[in-house]
């Protein structure tokens, strides 16, 4: 008798409308459990190193703080009333915005076009096919993302120094007889952010190519030769077949570089300098926060021109996802 009770009570019990076996409460309590044990570990680790420098930085822009002493006096949102009457800050804005749309657009247009070409970009024996060579031309696509951001930085920094000081540029344009063209280009108001965002551009294109080349791989090219025999052209075929089967690598694309659009630190800081170029005008939110934190010592400042550059790029991520987001098309 008390084998039967033991066995009624730890076995599965059914439900009285469809029949099937509902799992007993000590079942849905061990579950409980081993979901909790093997997420606090990891869970906490993410509060501890990235929650909490966020919390941390959030309050830090509410005090005074100068990053040289242990006290902290809680002076509210003062430090974010002096960004809004900051034209500097304005100006850093107004740079990054312009690289929020710039790079994303032109790096994404040139990796699709040149991952097409290496991929698609022409009809042999064996059907639709890349360029020859298309491998090597991956290689070298790729080469400048195995170098530092610092040393990107410094070779550049030297192609548009002015001619006085051996820049490349400079130097070329000499030697084909353009002399006239030749400037002090990171020297230059009008001319050294846009030297910036030539190297971004140069920088991150390469990686798009490889990322979007792997995924146009994996696109059957039956599909191809069907358009073709449609009569399709490079461009509708593009637009119709191409871009729909690899939208969401390009999503993914747009959003990392509209984060790392919003940092460009490392360029700005190398290229141009602590102070963003000649009059300021190549700052970006990224360097006007260094600026303000180790050139000035003012962390409670510099913490709430993070807080906006944090708000800024979770609002861009957001935007661009519901922009780019579509119906997934899948193949059968």
């Amino acid at each position: 008798m008390s084998t039967d009770v033991s066995i009624a009570t730890t076995a599965p019990r059914r439900s009285a409308r469809s029949g099937r076996s509902t799992p007993a409460p000590a079942m849905q309590q061990g579950k409980l459990t081993f979901i909790v044990v093997f997420l606090l570990i990891p869970v906490g680790v993410y509060a501890l190193f990235v929650v909490s420098p966020y919390l941390q930085a959030i309050y830090i822009s509410l005090t005074d703080w100068t990053g040289l002493t242990a006290t902290q006096t809680f002076i509210g949102f003062d430090n974010y009333v002096r960004l809004w009457h900051d034209d500097q800050f304005w100006i850093a804005l107004r740079n990054n915005g312009i690289l929020l749309v710039v790079v994303p657009v032109v790096t994404v247009l040139l990796a699709l076009f040149f991952a097409s070409m290496l991929n698609v970009g022409r009809r042999g024996k064996s059907g639709i096919e890349g360029v020859r060579g298309s491998n090597v031309y991956k290689i070298v696509y790729f080469f400048p993302q195995v170098l530092s951001v610092a040393i990107i930085g410094v070779l550049f920094k030297y192609v548009f120094a002015p001619t006085e000081a051996g820049g490349i540029l400079n130097g070329l344009l000499n030697a084909v007889g353009l002399d006239a063209l030749a400037k002090p280009w990171l020297g230059d108001p009008t001319f050294a952010f846009w030297c910036v965002v030539f190297v971004m551009i140069w920088f991150f294109m390469g990686f798009y190519v490889v990322l979007f080349s792997a995924a146009m791989q994996s696109i059957p090219k039956e599909i191809y030769e069907a358009a073709l025999l449609d009569g399709s052209s490079r461009f509708t075929t593009f637009r119709h077949v191409t871009l729909p089967l690899v939208w969401d690598t390009v999503q993914v694309a747009w959003v990392y570089l509209a984060i790392q659009a919003m940092d460009a630190f490392a360029f700005v800081h190398i290229m141009l300098g602590i102070s963003g170029g000649p009059g300021r005008e190549g700052d970006v939110l990224g360097v006007a926060l260094y600026r303000a934190a180790f050139n000035r010592y003012r962390f409670g400042y510099a913490s709430a021109i993070g807080v906006v550059l944090l708000l800024l790029t979770l609002v861009v991520s957001i935007v661009f996802l519901r922009v780019a987001r579509r119906e997934r098309v899948e193949l059968s």
